[in-house]
């Protein structure tokens, strides 16, 4: 994973309205959920919702799909498994440890 990824994507994890609406699109799955869904879950305002989501979409860590006129956004599992895995392969200075490979999280071909 390219590194000026990983500090766009830690950067924007690191607000606590970006890693709420980030983790309930997690839990959502691949389906993902509306945006006024998001903004309800999460209590945030709808101009609000849109400057955090705007930022975890410039760190490849959520896509958006338009259908009629909602727009669903989605968590990218496969930037967030690449982002766990940067972060543990030189984990224990070489040495076993308990930290295994990212499960296949949602179904996705890793």
């Amino acid at each position: 994973m390219d590194s000026n990824l990983v500090v766009r994507a830690l950067g924007a994890l690191a607000h606590e309205s970006r890693l709420a609406v980030f983790r309930a699109l997690v839990v959502a799955g691949p389906d993902g959920m509306a945006a006024g869904e998001i903004a309800q879950q999460v209590g945030l305002a709808p101009s609000s919702l849109s400057f955090h989501l705007k930022d975890l979409s410039h760190a490849e860590l959520v896509t958006a799909r338009q259908e009629g006129r909602y727009v669903f956004y989605t968590a990218n599992f496969a930037a967030m498994s690449s982002l766990i895995g940067f972060l543990t392969e030189n984990c224990c200075a070489g040495a076993p440890c308990e930290v295994g490979k990212p499960s296949n999280c949602c179904g996705d071909s890793a």
